[in-house]
């Protein structure tokens, strides 16, 4: 079981190089309907893309696959994913859908023209995704980890590994046999709870789709190319390697692993209520 990994951008020569090194997917982001209102008081990338990325990143990917995230379902919908198509996507994502009605009309407007992928970022899409899962007609599902959290007023992303959430779902999507994924990871040795943690709990779990955070290469604050290209070359050949291992581990392993990212991810907690009180 190897990642599909997908990193955002919307720049030509860094999808090349992301593409170069393994990036399986590269991530246009048209999101901006309320998601500023949502995520006011965290450190969230708001993106600027448009249409127009969409074409000039598409010619330029031979291997890996164009991902655009629309907006939520509004009136405009079906005049934004035809444009979406047009320009080249290969997967369209929707994200914060919260009733069945929403992704009935989402995978109307695409009529089947590319692959889909729902986000699922919202406690009402836990509560229908049963309904969802049972319609099908998509092909895959990810789960948006911070939109989650703040949906449940949790006060940090990885507590939905904690608290039965994750886990509920993913038991779900694999009954159903949807490819899926959630959230994001870091480099490895890095991250408020350690990438290769997380990286184990994708194994345990079953997911196979993981999005390369900001942090994994921050291209606002690294602006040498050959220092973009040695970051992908060096990292992502690590997280192989241990995807190698992981591979390999046993149930016990991934046991003590979950004991282990629980009591971390309960200290990481305790360090931000701490935190907001001063």
């Amino acid at each position: 079981m190897a990642f599909k990994f997908m990193y955002i951008t919307n720049n030509p020569t860094i999808a090349i190089i992301a593409q170069k090194y393994g990036v399986d997917r590269i991530w246009i982001d048209l999101e901006t309907l309320g998601k500023g209102e949502r995520q006011k008081n965290i450190n969230s990338v708001k993106s600027n893309h448009s249409i127009a990325d969409i074409k000039k990143i598409a010619p330029v990917l031979d291997k890996s696959e164009l991902l655009v995230r629309i907006n939520p379902i509004n009136n405009h919908s079906k005049k934004e994913i035809d444009a979406v198509v047009d320009a080249g996507a290969d997967i369209i994502m929707l994200p914060m859908w919260k009733e069945i009605g929403e992704v009935r009309k989402f995978l109307e407007y695409v009529d089947g023209r590319v692959k889909t992928t729902l986000l699922l970022e919202t406690k009402e899409a836990v509560e229908c995704v049963d309904d969802v899962l049972a319609m099908g007609g998509f092909d895959e599902i990810h789960i948006g980890l911070n939109d989650l959290h703040l949906s449940y007023g949790l006060v940090f992303m990885f507590e939905l590994l904690t608290n039965g959430v994750v886990e509920m779902l993913c038991d779900k999507f694999r009954r159903y046999k949807i490819q899926f994924g959630f959230g994001g990871i870091a480099r490895l040795g890095e991250g408020m709870v350690p990438a290769e943690k997380i990286i184990m709990e994708h194994y345990r779990l079953g997911s196979t789709r993981v999005i390369l955070s900001r942090s994994f290469c921050n291209t606002d604050l690294i602006k040498d190319l050959n220092e973009i290209e040695a970051v992908f070359k060096d990292n992502l050949y690590a997280v192989r390697r241990f995807e190698d291992q992981v591979a390999i581990k046993a149930e016990k392993d991934f046991i003590a692993n979950k004991i282990e990212i629980s009591d971390n991810i309960q200290n990481v907690i305790q360090y931000i209520n701490k935190k907001r009180k001063i």
